[in-house]
């Protein structure tokens, strides 16, 4: 009898080979065939990138999750390799949910990840079972720990919920394994557990590290938790979310905590909070640290609330973002797209001191494959532009439109025109910092925009499905302002 591995891996080897390149982003991870979501495994593995990812490849609807798996030299050209992980032991049998990856000191690949077990009451009702399992494997096969679940419903702490305890994000450090694990406390808000091994097998509770008190959400999924550049980074996905100003948004948002790092209580104290990425779609962020020493993020470049929006047949549904290289300036978290991609860039064409008024083209500043920067000022030196507009994506009938209003030092990105046909979130407003000159920087591929706020600042990323063939550029102000413009096209 065939395996649920073996068939995944079947089905793939039958549709993959036949994949439409018109069908598929040019430099962004997707399934190929089927759903994905969170980011899995981001790590190095024998001096390769590894990324895993939530998957199921029979329809491009949410389903039984499957562990999918590509790789990469420079984040851009992503190998893809069998599907890693399917459903088939008791500890995960409704779902290999999301985990993280590390090599072990013998040169194997250890994963460890979130089984699912589901069990029906008696009153009809569903409830779910979490639990932390793990695989050891070669960077192709893996073989499931055969003492799983290596973490349970006896290792938490006290009101700890055995129904929202997921996401390990695993690391090795001064000696020992470490995994932070999203759980929901005894308050029914979310909590970060840290836990402990000395082998990578065998694993304890050590602490709470940080907690939600229904401050941020009411259940933080996803965790992630490094130092970088002197400070401790907890990056987490908090789910129903209230809207804090222009801040947080509702629902399933992002949270960014910066703090420091008490290493005998094991206790993240906070210094600062924000969002991670202001944009529609952005979730499950998941870093590694690069071999020349960078943190690099990837997140699912989706939302749940606009997952069910799917406009066109194509053989997939979800991507990845394109990796971020993350810093810190003045206490902020600053992310900009992966230096690699620079790489990729031809056919410059660039503008110095252009004066924008009304609707305005630039001859050669358009395409749909973009990485563009476009620097802004004011074009009076005795008033401000009311507004100024960067249209993209953009034919007859459709358009992308990116504003800055300096009255409120605000960015609105509006896709309402950008091949959505159904009445879902398609306008986002966030805060920028007020100075002399405002910095975009959008990348653009088939179905995504990624916008950069003043080298990294704030970040934003929108799925459009706008045809292709909507790939004018234009620009415009309410009063007068000065661009110039750097666009090059990328080429993988």
């Amino acid at each position: 009898m065939k395996t649920k591995l073996q068939k995944a891996r079947d089905f793939e080897n039958k549709y993959l080979k036949h994949l439409n390149p018109a069908d598929q982003p040019r430099f962004h991870v997707t399934g190929g065939v089927g759903w994905i979501n969170d980011p899995n495994g981001f790590s190095v593995y024998k001096g390769e990138y590894h990324l895993f990812f939530q998957y199921y490849p029979y329809d491009t609807k949410w389903g039984t999750m499957h562990w999918g798996h590509v790789k990469t030299n420079d984040f851009v050209h992503w190998e893809r390799l069998p599907c890693a992980l399917a459903p088939d032991e008791y500890p995960d049998k409704d779902g290999c949910f999301s985990g993280s990856a590390t090599e072990l000191p013998d040169g194997r690949q250890l994963l460890m990840y979130t089984g699912n077990r589901n069990t029906r009451r008696k009153n009809g009702s569903v409830v779910s079972t979490q639990t932390q399992c793990l695989a050891v494997g070669d960077g192709i096969d893996y073989v499931k720990y055969e003492h799983n679940p290596v973490l349970d419903a006896k290792d938490l702490p006290e009101g700890g919920s055995p129904i929202d305890f997921r996401d390990p994000k695993l690391w090795f450090e001064d000696g020992k394994f470490w995994a932070v694990v999203g759980n929901r406390a005894a308050d029914k808000s979310g909590s970060i557990l840290l836990f402990e091994s000395e082998n990578g097998f065998e694993w304890r509770f050590a602490s709470v590290l940080a907690s939600c008190h229904n401050q941020f959400g009411k259940m933080w999924e996803c965790p992630d938790f490094f130092e970088l550049e002197g400070k401790h980074v907890l990056l987490t996905s908090p789910q129903d979310m209230t809207s804090m100003g222009l801040e947080f948004h509702p629902g399933n948002s992002t949270l960014c905590i910066i703090g420091r790092y008490d290493r005998e209580k094991l206790h993240l104290m906070r210094d600062n909070t924000q969002t991670v990425d202001y944009g529609t779609d952005f979730y499950a962020m998941q870093t590694l640290k690069a071999k020349d020493g960078r943190r690099i993020m990837i997140a699912w470049m989706q939302s749940w609330e606009t997952s069910g929006c799917k406009v066109q047949k194509l053989p997939f549904f979800g991507q990845m973002s394109l990796p971020r290289e993350l810093t810190i300036r003045d206490g902020k978290l600053i992310q900009n797209p992966v230096r690699e991609i620079e790489s990729f860039r031809k056919t410059k064409v660039s503008y110095k001191g252009v004066m924008i008024t009304d609707e305005t083209n630039l001859q050669g500043v358009s395409g749909r494959f973009i990485d563009m920067t476009v620097t802004v000022r004011p074009g009076n030196s005795r008033q401000m532009y009311r507004y100024f507009k960067l249209n993209v994506a953009k034919d007859g009938e459709r358009v992308t439109t990116i504003r800055h209003k300096p009255e409120n030092n605000t960015i609105r990105v509006d896709r309402s025109r950008s091949g959505f046909p159904h009445d879902i979130v398609n306008v986002r407003d966030f805060p920028i910092t007020a100075k002399d000159e405002l910095k975009l920087r959008i990348i653009m591929d088939r179905y995504s925009l990624e916008l950069f706020v003043n080298d990294g600042e704030q970040a934003a990323s929108f799925v459009i499905y706008t045809p292709v063939t909507a790939d004018s550029i234009t620009f415009s102000a309410d009063g007068a302002a000065i661009i110039d413009v750097e666009k090059y096209d990328i080429e993988v």
